[in-house]
């Protein structure tokens, strides 16, 4: 689908002030840089000499992050351990102007950080710190609490499940309630374990390998895609299905029978991690917004171009779409 730019910039110009809940596992993403020249005499592993740290936003911390920097209202409902990955989630996130009132701090839980070391642009190893079982107890009502209160100010849900814990089936059924009796807009980016938790919501965006696991159908094809989109729009009951492919685009399977495949608009493609954050912040902005779902997904669709050029997770701003936008339709006139 074309987009008028017009229509591209009235949408984008709705974005600022729009309130969005984000119910999900906050992560910190560490990256240790450094290079290869010799193989550990101790073990066949490779030496990795270190010359650089950093630091992202990972899962729900990560599409609190897009949701700000598209210049929406963000407030984030999940909980981080009482340690430093944690203070320093908090602390990053509420300078790039992120509600974290409703994050709850667990003193014996640790703060998920996936720690990757890169050498040489490759990816040498990942060490994760995490405890992934459920969010329970006093902790879980805690949670709730925050979400009733997040989802009541707020125009649209997102729910980011990674499956580490704060994402579990009485809070999905408490945030989907809230949302439908508030009049709210739900958009999930799902994990299998839940799937089946999300009948009736507004938008779901599972990978390709997600969503044909969820229903038992390998996807290697146009006719099996079709297959494991329509029977997921089915079960789900939701508004759309949104089955993102990686460097093959996304693929949408709307209610009304409707499907629409957009390929990708990138032009370098460096590293898909944290695409699955972009698409889901700007399809449930974008919504609250007043586009239409097609139109959503276009801007969703161009946003997850921008940032697979860069290597980890990263944000998108209203103009970045826009750009990419400007570029697309040169290349076309010039084609």
């Amino acid at each position: 689908m074309d987009m008028e730019r017009s229509r591209v910039a009235e949408i984008l110009g709705e974005f600022r002030g729009r309130r969005v809940a984000i119910l999900g596992d906050l992560m910190l993403d560490k990256y240790v840089w450094g290079r290869v020249d010799r193989i550990s005499p101790e073990a066949p592993v490779p030496v990795v000499e270190i010359y650089d740290e950093t630091a992202r936003f990972g899962g729900a911390a990560n599409v609190a992050e897009n949701v700000a920097s598209l210049g929406a209202v963000a407030s984030v409902v999940g909980v981080v351990g009482d340690d430093a990955p944690g203070e320093y989630l908090l602390e990053s996130l509420l300078a790039r102007g992120v509600d974290v009132s409703r994050v709850a701090r667990l003193s014996g839980r640790p703060t998920t950080v996936k720690t990757r070391i890169i050498a040489h642009g490759q990816q040498v190893v990942r060490a994760d710190r995490e405890d992934a079982s459920d969010v329970e107890g006093e902790d879980g009502e805690r949670v709730l609490d925050g979400l009733r209160s997040a989802v009541s100010e707020a125009d649209v849900l997102i729910v980011s499940d990674y499956g580490k814990g704060v994402v579990t089936g009485p809070s999905v059924s408490e945030g989907i309630r809230c949302a439908r009796e508030g009049g709210k807009l739900i958009c999930v980016d799902p994990k299998e374990s839940h799937f089946w938790s999300y009948v009736g919501v507004t938008a779901i965006t599972p990978n390709q390998n997600e969503a044909g696991n969820a229903v038992g159908i390998r996807i290697r094809n146009e006719e099996t895609l079709d297959r494991a989109g329509r029977e997921l729009l089915t079960r789900l009951e939701a508004e759309c299905v949104v089955i993102t492919r990686g460097e093959d685009g996304m693929t949408l399977f709307m209610a009304d029978g409707s499907k629409q495949h957009l390929p990708t608009v990138a032009r370098e493609v460096y590293d898909v991690t944290g695409a699955g954050d972009t698409v889901v912040s700007v399809l449930a902005v974008a919504l609250a917004a007043g586009a239409s779902m097609v139109e959503a997904a276009v801007l969703a669709n161009h946003a997850a171009g921008v940032v697979i050029r860069e290597v980890g997770t990263a944000s998108v701003k209203p103009e970045d779409i826009r750009e990419l936008f400007d570029e697309v339709a040169e290349e076309r006139g010039r084609g």
